[in-house]
């Protein structure tokens, strides 16, 4: 199924190889589509709720409104921490790596999954659920803690944006918030064959539980060439505001630098990101909710200008970023809050590879020295 010929490498870092047959989701870089089981992404986040999305990827198709109920019941009751995950935050260095906080408690959850090593699909599903459920609790509890604060138990009602925001900030978001941020998850759910999904599927393939393969997809999005850029867009966007730069005098002086200007081009992508183009509707409106266009406008003009100078267009890191300060969350919990929406992606992944399993185990085109001798280790040097 490889793009490369028998015999020949294939380029480097996979590029071009096709690897497996998925039915999840499909990306059309040129035409800037991305699809989740056939559904365009942009009715999807301006149509449905994260839920709905959940169950669409879980089981390639959407919810009938029984099926919708029973599912947010389940994320509703699946929401609380077990004692063991819950002592782990609180014993935690206040300066912990949020993700490895987070790849660490999912570790412990299936420690204390009584199903942790059952394998059928029914326990799969179930699990899929908890850890969908679980690990926004992770998140806006370990922020709390660090922050010497009191963690705020999940409610038993609601959606999972709300619930999440308001757990992060001991008190209801507003409506506008709460549906900006569910189209967000939306938007983080999936995305084809990435390095965390594909790290999640080769330790799937192995037969090894579903959340030794989510703990994998999680250390994968902790690098900073997979996950992490919405934070370093953040930090940009901090950077021109406070020395008061001109958004694009900014961008043309570190272009002529030869620096990258964060969340621009994508390895998938060459147009519009179509996530990007979401995101930037909502960017506005939730800017004018909170009567303060700043981050709105000068995403705005940094975007005008990588167009122009460039013909460079933002990806879904972009505006992900200036949303995510708006709604008040702090920029080291952008990446960790990508990976609470994409374990819905990882976790169908890792049902499909199990679906009909093969082993993924990929050769290497050997590129050092052959035939050599070994000396008598009295002659060798240092």
């Amino acid at each position: 199924m490889s793009s490369a010929k028998r015999g020949q490498s294939p380029g480097r870092g996979l590029e071009g190889v096709v690897a497996l047959e998925s039915a999840i989701s499909a990306i059309d870089g040129t035409a800037g589509e991305l699809l989740y089981a056939g559904y365009d992404i942009r009715d999807l986040a301006r149509e449905c709720s994260f839920e709905e999305v959940a169950f669409l990827l879980w089981h390639n198709r959407l919810p009938g409104p029984a099926e919708l109920d029973d599912l947010r019941r389940q994320l509703q009751k699946d929401r609380m921490l077990p004692p063991e995950v819950m002592d782990f935050l609180l014993d935690l260095d206040p300066g912990a790596n949020a993700m490895a906080a987070l790849r660490t408690a999912v570790s412990l959850l299936g420690v204390c999954d009584e199903e942790g090593e059952t394998m059928s699909r029914e326990a799969n599903l179930s699990k899929a659920i908890r850890l969908t459920a679980r690990m926004p609790t992770v998140i806006a509890a370990f922020d709390r803690i660090r922050r010497g604060k009191k963690a705020v138990a999940p409610l038993d009602s609601g959606s999972l944006a709300g619930n999440f925001l308001y757990m992060l900030n001991n008190r209801p978001p507003s409506a506008v918030a709460e549906r900006t941020f569910d189209a967000c998850l939306t938007l983080h759910a999936e995305h084809g064959l990435n390095a965390s999904t594909f790290t999640a599927r080769v330790i799937a393939a192995t037969l090894s539980d579903i959340y030794s393969a989510i703990s994998g997809a999680i250390g994968a999005l902790k690098g900073p060439l997979h996950g992490g850029a919405n934070m370093e867009v953040m930090r940009t966007l901090l950077e021109v505001d406070s020395g008061d730069v001109d958004p694009a005098k900014f961008v043309r002086e570190k272009l002529a630098r030869r620096e990258r200007v964060m969340g621009f081009g994508h390895r998938v992508y060459r147009t519009l990101d179509p996530r990007a183009a979401i995101l930037r509707e909502m960017s506005d409106g939730l800017s004018a909710e909170g009567d303060s266009r700043k981050w709105f406008d000068i995403s705005l003009v940094m975007m005008e200008t990588m167009e122009r100078e460039k013909g460079l267009y933002p990806n879904v890191d972009f505006f992900s970023a200036s949303v995510y300060h708006t709604l008040g969350i702090a920029m080291d919990l952008y990446t960790p809050i990508f990976a609470m929406s994409r374990v819905t992606g990882w976790t169908a992944h890792v049902l499909e590879q199990w679906a009909d399993n093969r082993l993924i185990r990929p050769r290497a085109a050997y590129s050092g020295p052959r035939r050599r001798r070994v000396p008598p280790i009295r002659t060798r040097r240092s």
